[in-house]
This record gives structure tokens, C-alpha cells and sequence, in this order.
């Protein structure tokens, strides 16, 4: 094995959440919803009942369905784990697909029962979401609830949360009744856990707040809030970690890091016994902090006293000799898309479409499209034969974790053009295999979802949110924020001809050039790293050709087939190229000399 952390910084051209509820989830009607208060689970959700088996019924009947668990508001007795588990009610292995949803997050409880888990030697937790060990367990989701490990379980864990490719827990408070939990959301509890996205979370005591442990396969944090934890807020003991907007506040080290980590954008406020430790213990591994403000500590980090405005750790690879630093893109917030009454939403089977995917469904979902209405409701599986047009009313196209087009007949799938509404939304589709076209300068929103490609005719604003898709390519004059983007294509991944491009968290797999910047783009990643299992020597890690870019990133490689050529960049008629071992492994920078 291979492992190898790069910074990459190239110029070739002259130049705090806490989480709070703000609205009810609900669903229509439908089979892919399953709401355990109903039957045959029947919980109760007083607070005094123990609902444990009802909702691990409802997640055993789901395994691998691609499915909504639908959790109502209401306080929820667990008794012990609720568990993810490998096999479909078929007795087929699942590879996951479960999505676990409450109806708010503060409202929706899951709470341990006092006095369960009280040995901290051998912790347990609420909830665990499965795992194989091997990054085949797909598209899992936990959203808008709370996880309370009440009090005297010091062996309490609140989630142990995986997932590959895509899946995220958003919109999560993690607590403890008496400060004394074992971990809040642990994402190191096996190997090979990510890519995932872990958004708007809070952590509430706890010995550590988030943990991550090994190597692969990276994961990416925005928004998270800890406060009162014994030994530190975040935790990282290998994992590749991309953090944004982190708000810590207690006397703990707020981070202890031995791993890579890029983080920005957050605010560590030390209390009481904190003023005699650092915010962030750091290792030996690469770390970027940008805008980074701790109070209260003795300093900002345990190997000294540093202004975290900007600060790699370690000294770049630089072929031109200039200054380490990153671009200063704007970052912008997604859009906020409000939850409408289900009883108002399009469900495509009430105008004829087929969730089983046997019959074509086309020409209904385009009726659903056009029928007024500004929710669609896919539930199921459905068979294309034709390119469906996103106009209209429609801002929000949701599915249940379902596939469209599953032998990619047509491409693409569907068409978002001009309509009524600014911003569109598509979300939770495990695969839209024929793809998705965008025609239109509306600001676009993809979360959640495996899509085998996505291409621009013509666009203005796009956000990417925990998405899995093939050789992305960035028009010019366009800008596109992504949080949590998996490339997994043999070849390019990447390119931006011409926009602005800024991405958290980045993974990619395969050989190929990972982003080709050109034609004056600019183009910003932090994090995460490639997983290279074929064709290093197929081409450069990264390609700029008058244009700027800057990436923090790293390469973990078993194959023995390692990126040979780390960049290739051009400025006018001057052109360098820096291959493995030239000038160091990490971290490395690339911009033209300063005229």
C-alpha cells in the first residue's frame, strides 16, 4: 500500500448551526413509506412504552428496499440497538438502501432507556447502521431526529452511522442526559466507512463528540455543533476528513487529529479547564485550517502558537517558489426548499406510472410534471423509454432511494428546462442511470443521489450534495458548489472550461486526470483524496492551462499502480510537469512566478 497527501495549489493565469427545527416532514401515502405508529409495528412514541422491536421490525421489513422508515414526532423507548441489518426480508444480502426519517428534529426522540449501557468498556450504541467491512454497503440515510442516550449509560453511543458512494445523517441532535455518553456519531467503528456527508449535527456531551478511525474511504462534515465533551470534540485516527463550520464550547481539546484534515470556516470557544490545553492536537499527517478561531485555550494547536487564518502544516512541494494559499472563493449555502403539504404533491402513480419498473412510465411522470403541482413523488422503481422535461411549477423532485431507467435505455432521463419556479431540486434516487441534462439558468440543486451523468447546456448556479456521477463537465460561466462529490469514471473526472468551481470534500476512483482546469476557470477543493485501483499512469492528478486552481488532497493506493505524474500545467507558452518523487510526496504546490 501506498499513501500519499498532496496540497495542490495551481495558478497558471495572471492573477454556526445548531440545529433547530423549521418545519414537519411528511409523506404521502404510499408503499415505499412505511410509518412504524402504523401496522403492523404499532409504536407508540409516549415516552413509556418500549418501541424497540416495532421499529426494528420496520427497518428489518426495509432492509435493502430502498424504502422510507418514517419515524413520527413523539419520544421513542429503545432498550437496546436498533440495527441496520445485511439482509433484504427475502434472505438476499441488501447493501443497504435504508433511509431513516423523522418527522422533525427535535420533536422525533429515539431514547435509551437509563441505565442500559453502563459499562464503558463495552459501549453500544442507539443506532447502528451496518457496515460489511467493504465499501459495499450503498445510499443510507438518518434525518430530522434526535438521538438521547439519557442518563448512566456511560457506554452510550448515540449513532453508528455508514454508508459508500452516497448517504448522509442530516439534521441530527446527538445528547446525553448527563454529559456522560461514550461517543456521540461514530463513524470509525469499522474499516472503510465513506464517501458520506454528515450535515447540520449536533453533539451534546459525550467523552468525544465525532470519531473516525482508518483510512478510506473519506468523509466530509458542514455544520456541526459540539459542546460539553470530556476528551475532545472531534476525533480523527486515520480517516480523510473535509470540516466546515464547526462550532465547539467546552474544556476539551476541540479537535485531536491524526489524520488529514482540512478544516475552515469554525469557532472553538474553550472553557474552564481548556485554557491549559490546545484547540487542536495535531500529528504528523497534513492539516489546512482557513478560517479557523479558537478562544479560550492555552494555544491553537499542541505543536505551537499559530494564526489559523490560513495554515498548512508542512513545508509545499513548490516548482515556482510562491506563497501556499487558497483562492478565497465565494462559498454559497444551498438553496432552502420549503416542505409542502403531501396532500398537494404529484405522485406519479396517481397518473399511471408503474413503481415496480416493469411498464414504461414516462409519459405519466411528465403529466405528473405537468400538472400544476410543485413536489413529484417517484416511490419505486420506474422504466423510461424517453427524456422527461423538468418545466413548470415543479422545484422539488423527490424519490424514495429508488432507481430510474435501470438499463440506461434513454439518455438522459430527464431535462430541467425554464419553469415557473427559480430554484429545482432532484433528491434520493439510489441511480438515475440515463442521466440528468441541464437547460436552463435556474439555480439547480442535485443531493442525495447516484447519477451516471450530468450535463450542461447552459446554467448559472449549481449545488452537488452528497452525489456519485461520472465525468463531470463545467461550462463556462457557470459556478457549481459541491459538498460531498464521488467520480468514480476511468478518465477525466473532472473539468471546469471556464466557471468557478468549489468543492468540500472530494473522492474519486480510477485512473484518469482528477480535475482538468482551463480556459480561466477557478477551481478550489478541500479535501478529500483519490483512490486509485487502476491506471495511475494514465494520465496527470491534475491538468490547469491558463486558469487557477488549489486542492488539499490526497492518494491511498493497494494497487501498486500509483499516480505517476502529479501535475501538468501551462501558463501561455510555458508548460511544467511534476512527477511522483520529484521535489517530495507532500504537501505539494504548483503556480506560475509572480511577474
Amino acid at each position: 500500500m501506498r499513501q500519499l497527501i498532496l496540497l495542490v495549489a495551481f495558478v497558471a493565469m495572471n492573477s454556526s448551526l445548531v440545529v433547530a427545527d423549521t418545519e414537519s416532514i411528511a409523506f404521502p401515502k404510499s408503499s415505499h413509506v412505511l410509518d412504524v405508529t402504523k401496522a403492523p409495528y404499532n409504536a407508540k412514541g409516549n415516552g413509556i412504552t418500549d418501541d424497540t422491536a416495532a421499529i426494528q421490525t420496520a427497518l428489518d421489513d426495509s432492509m435493502g428496499q430502498h424504502k422510507i422508515i418514517y419515524i413520527p414526532n413523539g419520544s421513542y423507548l429503545i432498550s437496546s440497538t436498533l440495527r441496520f441489518t445485511y439482509k433484504k426480508p427475502d434472505g438476499n444480502f441488501a447493501y443497504g438502501f435504508v433511509w431513516l426519517q423523522g418527522q422533525s428534529t427535535t420533536k422525533t426522540i429515539l431514547r435509551l432507556k437509563d441505565k442500559t449501557y453502563t459499562d464503558s468498556t463495552k459501549p453500544k450504541s442507539i443506532l447502528w447502521c451496518g457496515g460489511f467491512g467493504s465499501a459495499d454497503w450503498f445510499h443510507n440515510y438518518v434525518q430530522n431526529l434526535t438521538l438521547d442516550i439519557g442518563s448512566g449509560n456511560p457506554g452510550g453511543i448515540g449513532i453508528q452511522f455508514y454508508s459508500n458512494n452516497t448517504g448522509a445523517i442530516r439534521d441530527v441532535v446527538i445528547t446525553s442526559g448527563d454529559g456522560r455518553g461514550h461517543i456521540g456519531l461514530d463513524l470509525g467503528f469499522t474499516d472503510m466507512n465513506g464517501p458520506l456527508l454528515a450535515m447540520n449535527i449536533e453533539v451534546r456531551g459525550f467523552e468525544n463528540g465525532v470519531r473516525s478511525v482508518a483510512s478510506v474511504n473519506s468523509q466530509t462534515l458542514e455544520h456541526l455543533t459540539v459542546s460539553g465533551t470530556i476528551k475532545a470534540g472531534l476525533v480523527n485516527l486515520g480517516q480523510h476528513l473535509s470540516v466546515r463550520k464547526f462550532k465547539f464550547d467546552g474544556e476539551s481539546p476541540a479537535v485531536k487529529t491524526e489524520s488529514f484534515l482540512a478544516l475552515m470556516d469554525s469557532e472553538f470557544t474553550g472553557t474552564g479547564k481548556a485554557k491549559t490545553q490546545p484547540a487542536i492536537e495535531l500529528g504528523k499527517a497534513p492539516f489546512l485550517a482557513k478560517n479557523v478561531v479558537p478562544t479560550g485555550f492555552a494555544k491553537s494547536l499542541s505543536t505551537g502558537e499559530q494564526q489559523l487564518s490560513e495554515y498548512v502544516s508542512g513545508k509545499a512541494t513548490n516548482p515556482f517558489d510562491v506563497p501556499v494559499q487558497t483562492l478565497g472563493l465565494l462559498i454559497e449555502e444551498p438553496p432552502v426548499f420549503g416542505w409542502d403539504d403531501p396532500k398537494t404533491w404529484a405522485v406519479v402513480e396517481e397518473f399511471g406510472a408503474d413503481p415496480t419498473g416493469k411498464k414504461d412510465s414516462s409519459s405519466a411522470i411528465q403529466k405528473a410534471i405537468d400538472s400544476g403541482r410543485k413536489t413529484l413523488f417517484l416511490p419505486g422503481f420506474y422504466q423510461i423509454s424517453k427524456p422527461i422535461v423538468v418545466r413548470g411549477k415543479i422545484e422539488r423532485i423527490i424519490g424514495s432511494g429508488g432507481w430510474v431507467d435501470y438499463l440506461s435505455k434513454t439518455s438522459p432521463n430527464f431535462i430541467i428546462a425554464d419553469g415557473d419556479a427559480k430554484q429545482v431540486v432532484i433528491e434520493h434516487f439510489a441511480n438515475i442511470n440515463g442521466g440528468i441534462e441541464v437547460n436552463t439558468d435556474r439555480t439547480v440543486v442535485f443531493r442525495s443521489l447516484g447519477v451516471k451523468s450530468i450535463r450542461f447546456k447552459k446554467a448559472m448556479k449549481v449545488f452537488i450534495e452528497d452525489v456519485t456521477t461520472d465525468d463531470l463537465k463545467i461550462i463556462p460561466n457557470m459556478s457549481l458548489w459541491a459538498r460531498q462529490l464521488n467520480i468514480e469514471n476511468e478518465g477525466t473526472h473532472l473539468t471546469n472550461d471556464g466557471a468557478t468551481l468549489w468543492v468540500l470534500g472530494y473522492k474519486t476512483e480510477r485512473g484518469g486526470t482528477l480535475l482538468h482546469t482551463k480556459n480561466k476557470g477557478r477551481s478550489e477543493i478541500f479535501g478529500n483524496y483519490s483512490y486509485t485501483t487502476t491506471a495511475g499512469k494514465l494520465a496527470p492528478m491534475f491538468i490547469t492551462e491558463d486558469a487557477e486552481a488549489f486542492a488539499f488532497f490526497g492518494e491511498v493506493c493497494y494497487s501498486g499502480d500509483p499516480f505517476a505524474v502529479w501535475c501538468k500545467d501551462k501558463q501561455g507558452k510555458t508548460e511544467k510537469s511534476l512527477r511522483s518523487g520529484s521535489g517530495g510526496l507532500a504537501p505539494y504546490i504548483s503556480r506560475p512566478p509572480v511577474k
